[in-house]
């Protein structure tokens, strides 16, 4: 890699992970030499750009456009633009493409150049007073381009502008800031680009009167009892995320709709791709649940009439806090940082005569270009269409052995998973390998003992808070401890008991709860609660009656509790696998139970771990252990069906046959 390559790759990292540089897929940087230009490409993200992330082109190519003279009609621009950029590109057979902007890259003479949307730029150029200030600040250091619409109208307005400000002072600017924009900084170096950012926020920072921390707050209130229900409320034909949040500037805006009106407009083209240009206010004086819920539901209807039935992507409730919503949770996080972004820019813009929004023809030609154009979004891995795409999944022992494996497959499948475990640090470090900004969903782990009632009450509201919701509750967390009568204690017969059987009862308890309002509020909507049982709740083990017992009763709990759910469309079933002898169990090396049945000579005959697990193996007519894939493809079976509920589905590889 080219020394200049890495140093484009670093700077682009450290802006991209910059959230006062940039947010979502913003912004855009370059290195050229005499030959060639090395482009980020569209869809790519600045905060993990790597060299596959660049684009390389020819610079003479490029450099041939910038006195092009192409037509008086923007669609038909935009379309020959995009056509010649392509042209430019050196390997032919690249998916990469640059930006219509990358003509704003090779029109500056320097090596590196820099295109961004700081907050705090932009509070400025978003303002009444941006020519004066920027005069004031920056003197002829800077130039002041008005707004464009982002790419070849952009450039060529640039193009104009600049070429003036050279026949005027025989150089180039140190700064080109772009009205309800951003920012283009250009240098020999990266460290040049860092010190005239720095000297940008230098010279802005002491205007800024007032600061507004957007350091979260304790979350709103009865998230439980509002959350699944405006999520369901949205969800019309696509399922969707919520991403909710409150902080004392969403507070300052949520006050009353007089101000919600200050932050109701969109400032620049990225709250408009991201976020349209209608948002919902919820106007109640009161905070309860059931008030919220009655004026969410008029408030919306309103809103679908005014924006010929579009559901709101923002939701700012009264005196409550910030809902962004998306078919995936990527998007609503993305959606809900734009959203404080467009608050911080109309704050701070107080500082420079007030704010100055995008106007109804500016704001109606990005949806216009929008509908025809491939957005510049990240690019997410995307799945084919499936059971669990963007559901919303909650699984117990999620942390290792078959709670980890349906955890992992329901995430490749596409579904936001919250890991529930007492075993933090190997929750979280499943969490941690799994999440990735490449994937439109996200997994997340909450501690949880499923044995203590405030525990499993906490499980749910971190799960609703952070997605909106339940579709899905996988109790699978369990506890084997086994003994003959004499040898085992009340102490321990009671532990394996509140874990396995006292556990499933609460899991079912409050993520039924939130099942209930979803189907409330959305009939048509099916949820499942599904028990990962066992071989032994369907057949008695002999010297492991706890844990056969609580198993046993799973099953009467399973058969219970559909009856009583089935009416609000929540499925419970269990799933009754073998044994999975490559888990930890079986497998752990110290403490698994081929060693213990070995050391302890329980198997006859046998001399290795081979020759135990052989001997299990072979009293299961399939000769091999339960595997995750066999369990997955129950709970496939389940989830997918509508007419089945209360059923201990067996995966025991014949070895366990009902009649």
């Amino acid at each position: 890699m080219k020394k200049e390559i890495k140093q484009l790759i670093d700077l682009s990292r450290k802006l991209g992970n910059d959230k006062k540089q940039t947010l979502a897929a913003g912004g855009n940087t370059s290195y050229k030499n005499n030959r060639f230009v090395w482009l980020k490409a569209s869809g790519t993200r600045l905060g993990s750009m790597t060299e596959k992330s660049l684009v390389q082109c020819d610079r003479k190519k490029l450099e041939q456009l910038l006195e092009k003279k192409y037509s008086n009609n923007p669609d038909l621009d935009f379309e020959k633009a995009k056509a010649d950029l392509l042209r430019s590109v050196i390997d032919p057979a690249s998916r990469l493409q640059p930006s219509v902007e990358a003509l704003l890259h090779v029109i500056l003479p320097q090596p590196f150049v820099v295109h961004t949307h700081p907050t705090l730029v932009n509070a400025l150029v978003c303002s009444r007073n941006a020519d004066q200030t920027v005069q004031q600040l920056f003197g002829d250091r800077a130039l002041l381009i008005p707004y464009r619409y982002p790419g070849l109208s952009l450039f060529l307005q640039v193009n104009v502008e600049l070429k003036q400000y050279r026949k005027r002072y025989h150089r180039d600017p140190a700064f080109i800031f772009l009205k309800n924009h951003g920012v283009i900084v250009s240098g020999d170096t990266p460290e040049e680009i860092d010190a005239r950012f720095e000297q940008i926020f230098t010279k802005i920072r002491p205007l800024i009167q007032n600061e507004m921390t957007i350091e979260t707050l304790p979350g709103p209130d009865a998230t439980t009892e509002i959350l699944p229900a405006i999520r369901m409320m949205l969800s019309n034909k696509h399922l969707q995320i919520l991403c909710v949040r409150r902080n004392a500037l969403i507070d300052y805006f949520a006050a009353g709709r007089r101000q919600f009106e200050k932050v109701g407009q969109p400032f620049c083209f990225d709250h408009v791709k991201y976020n349209g240009a209608a948002y919902l206010f919820v106007d109640t004086e009161q905070n309860d649940p059931q008030s919220i819920l009655k004026a969410f539901e008029k408030e919306l209807v309103d809103f679908r009439d005014q924006n010929e039935g579009d559901l709101p992507r923002i939701i700012l409730i009264k005196g409550w806090g910030l809902i962004a919503t998306a078919q995936n949770a990527r998007d609503a996080e993305t959606r809900m940082a734009l959203f404080e972004d467009q608050m911080q820019i109309s704050f701070y813009a107080e500082n420079f005569g007030g704010p100055v929004y995008l106007d109804r023809e500016q704001i109606e030609l990005i949806q216009k270009r929008m509908a025809v154009e491939e957005p510049d979004l990240p690019v997410h891995v995307r799945y084919p269409e499936n059971l669990v795409q963007n559901r919303v999944a909650v699984v117990t022992g999620g942390a290792q052995g078959f709670g980890e494996g349906i955890a992992r497959d329901l995430f490749r499948h596409g579904s936001n998973v919250v890991i529930a475990d007492i075993k933090e640090e190997e929750g979280k470090r499943v969490a941690d390998e799994l999440n990735s900004p490449q994937y439109p969903q996200k997994i997340l782990f909450v501690k949880a003992d499923v044995s203590d009632s405030e525990s499993v009450q906490n499980m749910i509201r971190q799960t609703v808070t952070e997605f909106g919701g339940v579709d899905l509750m996988i109790s699978n967390a369990g506890v084997l401890l086994a003994g003959s009568l004499d040898e085992m204690e009340p102490d321990t017969f009671d532990f394996v008991t509140k874990v396995n059987y006292k556990g499933y009862y609460l899991c079912t308890k409050y993520a039924s709860r939130v099942m209930k309002l979803q189907s409330n509020y959305h009939p048509n909507h099916y949820s499942d609660i599904i028990q990962i049982n066992s071989k032994s709740g369907l057949k008695g083990s002999n010297k492991n009656f706890a844990y056969a017992g609580g198993k046993f009763g799973g099953v009467g709990l399973t058969q219970s509790f559909a009856l009583e759910l089935m009416p609000f469309h929540i499925k419970v079933n269990s799933v009754c696998p073998g044994n999975l002898f490559d888990g930890p169990l079986w497998s752990d090396p110290e403490k698994g139970l081929f060693v213990q049945y070995l050391r302890t000579g329980k198997v006859a005959g046998a001399k290795t771990l081979a020759d135990v697990k052989r001997y299990y193996e072979a009293q299961v007519p399939a000769q091999r252990g339960c595997t995750v894939a066999d369990v997955m493809k129950a709970i496939y079976y389940i989830i997918d069906q509508q007419y089945e509920t209360g059923q201990a589905v067996p995966v025991t590889g014949g070895q366990i046959m009902l009649s």
